[in-house]
């Protein structure tokens, strides 16, 4: 059994046409976040957390920010590649729990199609579930959306 821990930030976009998308659901009407990819961070922190378990370093070393194959690059597309790498290396998930971290937007309806998403893409039970920084920092001014994950996993 291994345990990683993983952690993604993005800053919200001035774009108006950015689409906001976390775990792996979009949420109309919201606004998008800055990033090379689609910015969804509790999918990132997801990634970078099974990534950390298996011992494979971390999130950016994988996909560079850098790299223009991976300019708005679905996030679920890099979740299957991040579970064939941890797959490579003799690992599968047992679980994840995530925790999404915002003042905005509102997270409750859209929780458990974020659950049933990440659960379906690494077949295995993920949690989901968002709390604020009640108005402090740089997330509590609204600023960004943070997530933070840890992962559970065991020999294939």
């Amino acid at each position: 059994m291994r345990i990683g821990q993983g952690v993604d930030v993005h800053a919200f976009s001035d774009d108006p046409n950015r689409v906001l998308i976390l775990g792996g659901v979009v949420l109309d009407g919201e606004r998008g976040l800055v990033g090379h990819s689609d910015a969804d961070v509790p999918t990132h922190a997801l990634m970078d957390g099974l990534l950390g378990a298996a011992g494979l370093g971390d999130l950016g070393r994988h996909f560079a920010d850098t790299d223009p194959i991976y300019k708005d690059a679905s996030s679920l597309a890099l979740l299957g590649q991040v579970l064939d790498k941890v797959a490579r290396a003799g690992f599968r998930c047992v679980n994840a729990d995530i925790t999404i971290i915002c003042e905005v937007p509102r997270l409750s309806a859209h929780m458990g199609a974020m659950a049933a998403v990440l659960s379906e893409a690494v077949a295995a039970p993920i949690s989901v579930k968002a709390t604020t920084t009640e108005h402090l920092g740089f997330l509590g001014r609204g600023e960004g959306i943070a997530a933070l994950s840890v992962v559970l996993l065991e020999d294939r």
